[in-house]
C-alpha cells in the first residue's frame, strides 16, 4: 500500500508561533513515519516557507531549526490537482503531498488563510475548512452563531478600534451601564489567551482593551463568568464524537498564556470535578456547537460550568495545542486512543472531507 505524503506546517506569522513550534515537536515525534512520508515544513515569522532537514524536533520550541544545514526553502503550488511540495537549494524538486496538517496557531493559520490557500491547491488537510475557521476564530462571530443555537453564553460588548479612538468615554459607559466588573477583555481573533485580561475597574479595563486593539480592530469585554474551566476535545465529520470532559484549575486570575505554556501553575483534572449528568450535557453542547459552527476533523471546545452546574459556553478553537500538556491530545488519550492513533483518525478524516 502507498504511503501517504504528509505534511506537517507549523510556525507562522502569528502571535502564536512559539505555541505552534511546540505543538509541532509533540506532532513530529508521535507521527508514525514507517507509515507516512513526513515532510515538516515550518514558516518563519517573516513568511519565508522551510523543509526542516533535521530528526531532532526539539530543535523547534529551542529556536534552533532556522539554522539546520540541510534545511532547503519551500513552496507547495496554488495549482489545483498538482499538490506539490517543491524545495529549492541547488535545484527544484518535487514532491506529492497527500495531506497537510496544519499545526497553526491564530492568525493566518487558523482564521481561514492557509485553509484557503489549500482548498485552492485541492490538498486535503486536517481541521476544520474556511468558513468553519474564520467564524471560530473572530470571537464576534462565534458569538453570533452560538446566540443563534439558543446556546447559553457569557454576555458581551463589541468595541471596535474605531469607536474606541474617537470616543473612549462613551466606549467605558456602555461597557459600566451593561456590567459591574470584573469583566473580561479579549481582541476577536487571537487564541491561546494572547491579549486576554481582567479589568477589575475602569483603570484596568482602558488598558486592557488598548492591550487587545494591539492585536485586533475588534475587542470584545464579557461578563464575568465565576465557574470552573471545562473543556471538551471534539473528533469527527459527520458524526462526531466528544472526549471525556477535563477542567483546567489555572492557580491564577485566569488562564493565561503564561499559565498554559510557561509556568506551572495550573493543574488539569480528567475527567472533570462535575456531576455524570453536567459532564453528559457539557459534552452534548460540545457537539452542538461544533455542528452548528460547520466544523470537521476537530475543535476543543471550552466552557464554564457554575456552582449550580449551569454550563455556560466560553469558545471554540479550531486547531488547538498539540504540545505534551495540551488538553485536546489529553482528553482523547483518556478516552482511549492513544497520541499516535489520534493523528491517524485526523489524517483518514482529512481524506475523507
Amino acid at each position: 500500500m502507498k504511503k501517504l505524503s504528509v505534511c506537517v506546517l507549523f510556525g507562522g506569522v502569528s502571535p502564536e508561533h512559539e505555541v505552534s513550534l511546540r505543538s509541532a515537536e509533540a506532532v513530529l515525534n508521535h507521527i508514525d513515519h514507517e507509515k507516512y512520508n513526513v515532510f515538516p515544513v515550518g514558516i518563519t515569522k517573516d513568511g519565508d516557507w522551510v523543509l526542516f532537514g533535521g530528526k531532532d524536533y526539539a530543535m523547534l520550541p529551542a529556536g534552533l531549526w532556522l539554522d539546520h544545514p540541510e534545511n532547503r526553502r519551500a513552496t507547495i503550488s496554488p495549482v489545483r490537482g498538482q499538490g506539490l511540495l517543491s524545495f529549492e537549494k541547488d535545484c527544484v524538486m518535487r514532491e506529492r503531498i497527500d495531506v497537510v496538517i496544519p499545526v497553526l496557531h491564530g492568525e493566518n493559520g487558523e482564521d481561514g488563510s492557509i485553509q484557503g490557500l489549500l482548498q485552492i491547491a485541492g490538498i486535503p488537510y486536517v481541521g476544520p475548512h474556511l468558513a468553519a475557521s474564520a467564524v471560530c476564530m473572530d470571537k464576534t462571530l462565534t458569538k453570533l452563531v452560538a446566540g443563534l443555537a439558543g446556546v447559553r453564553q457569557a454576555d458581551w460588548v463589541l468595541v471596535t478600534k474605531d469607536g474606541f479612538t474617537r470616543n473612549a468615554e462613551d466606549v467605558i459607559a456602555r461597557v459600566e451601564e451593561k456590567f459591574s466588573y470584573p469583566v473580561f477583555v479579549k481582541p476577536a481573533g487571537t487564541g491561546s489567551s494572547v491579549g486576554v485580561s481582567k479589568a477589575k475597574n475602569r483603570e484596568d479595563l482602558v488598558s486592557g482593551i488598548e492591550a487587545a486593539l494591539r492585536y485586533d480592530k475588534k475587542v470584545l469585554v464579557e461578563e464575568f463568568i465565576r465557574g470552573r474551566e471545562i473543556e471538551v476535545a471534539v473528533l469527527g465529520n459527520a458524526t462526531p464524537m466528544a472526549s471525556v470532559c477535563g477542567e483546567i484549575a489555572s492557580g491564577v486570575e485566569f488562564y493565561d498564556y503564561d499559565a498554559k505554556y510557561i509556568t506551572d501553575t495550573s493543574t488539569s483534572y480528567i475527567p472533570a470535578r462535575i456531576s455524570d449528568a453536567c459532564s453528559e450535557q457539557v459534552r452534548e453542547l460540545a457537539v452542538k456547537i461544533y455542528e452548528a459552527m460547520g466544523c470537521q476533523g476537530l475543535s476543543r471546545v471550552d466552557f464554564f460550568v457554575t456552582e449550580e452546574e449551569e454550563v455556560v459556553f466560553n469558545e471554540i478553537n479550531t486547531l488547538p495545542g498539540f504540545t505534551s500538556i495540551s488538553m485536546y491530545p489529553k482528553l482523547f488519550m483518556a478516552s482511549g486512543m492513544e497520541y499516535g492513533e489520534i493523528l491517524d483518525k485526523l489524517i483518514e478524516l482529512a481524506v475523507e472531507a
